[in-house]
């Protein structure tokens, strides 16, 4: 890790710790004790477990799309990235630097540049896709709850859904007016060629032209012959977020508190699109601000910063102790393959 990451990673955990301890000091009083009496660290342990499924779910996702593509990416090295994509998005703005790690790490497995970006962006579109329809079901099964919401939190949402509406939109272009766009992506490139003169660029920028190419013939393939991949692609996504918003109902029973599965799942609806806006690195302050103002709806305020501390542990603490496990494990994984690459070769001068 450099400097720079070191520094990402201290401030956003500095920064979401001393939210934490704002909210704590406002809400755990002498109550909270009293109810801390009855909490049960079996829900917490399967709460754990399954926030560790869903990242099974995520791996699939990303074997499914790839198989469209007619790639094979193994599940096991799939979990890897996507573990080693939880350590970048946890430390980034709006946790968007976990898509360059998917994308290079889809790449190292022998897919191009453009199909494995074409694979993320459709993890995106997925996401957008089921989070919507999540969304309904949640509206329709608790209409009146939105009339409780704070206006700041319904303008975040509102602002987090146009821009992964947006991101859509964009995408649907790139499929109908391929050329268009890449005469776009084209022209910003020669501008950073011309700002930036150098052989290394200008090598990367031939190598952009034909990987835009790869990108826009992957996005058409996947709404034309690869829509069974976008199916099972859909049906992990669909199991990816039902696990993760079900951590925070397993915890909620873990002290002692109802499930509250409907409304929990609207709330984590609502807090998964407001975390896409990128304020903060890895939405540190952003994710538990949103999480007590809505959690104090149902759940007793002298037990909402013990809730929030623990749902914040298992959906972002815990991405950056196994992010940097995976991490690790990914780069251990490269030099091995380095090593053998480099023994493979021959020696200068040798006869056979």
């Amino acid at each position: 890790m450099d400097r720079t990451q070191r520094r990402w990673t201290w401030l956003s955990i500095g920064f979401s710790l001393f939210v934490l301890g704002v909210v704590l000091f406002l809400t755990v009083d002498r109550t909270t004790l009293e109810l801390l009496l009855d909490f049960n660290p079996v829900y917490l342990l399967l709460a754990l477990l399954l926030r560790t499924f869903s990242l099974v779910f995520w791996a699939y996702r990303l074997t499914e799309l790839s198989k469209a593509l007619h790639y094979s990416v193994c599940p096991k090295y799939a979990f890897l990235v996507v573990t080693a994509n939880l350590f970048a998005g946890a430390i980034t703005p709006g946790q968007a630097g976990g898509e360059p790690v998917r994308i290079h790490g889809l790449f190292r497995s022998g897919m191009k540049i453009g199909d494995a970006t074409a694979v993320v962006l459709m993890e995106r579109v997925l996401d957008g896709v089921v989070l919507s329809l999540m969304g309904v079901v949640a509206i329709l099964a608790l209409g009146t709850i939105w009339l409780s919401l704070p206006l700041s939190i319904i303008v975040a949402m509102g602002v987090a859904w146009i821009f992964m509406v947006g991101l859509i939109l964009l995408l649907a272009i790139a499929v109908r007016r391929p050329e268009r766009v890449k005469r776009l992506i084209m022209r910003v490139l020669g501008w950073a060629e011309v700002r930036f003169p150098g052989e290394r660029v200008r090598r990367a920028i031939a190598g952009a032209n034909q990987e835009a190419d790869n990108l826009f013939a992957s996005l058409l393939y996947f709404t034309s012959k690869g829509r069974r991949g976008l199916l099972t692609g859909g049906l992990c996504t669909a199991g990816f977020w039902a696990s993760e918003f079900l951590v925070a109902s397993l915890i909620l029973v873990a002290l002692a508190q109802p499930p509250f599965i409907a409304e929990s799942f609207l709330f984590q609806l609502i807090i998964a699109i407001v975390m896409m806006v990128p304020l903060t690195p890895g939405s540190s302050g952003i994710a538990e601000i949103s999480a007590t103002t809505l959690y104090a709806l149902i759940v007793p305020s002298a037990i909402v910063g013990v809730f929030v501390l623990l749902w914040r542990a298992l959906l972002y603490y815990y991405n950056i102790v196994i992010g940097a496990i995976g991490s690790l494990l990914v780069v251990r994984r490269e030099l091995g393959r380095s090593r053998c690459r480099e023994e493979a070769e021959p020696v200068h001068g040798d006869t056979k």
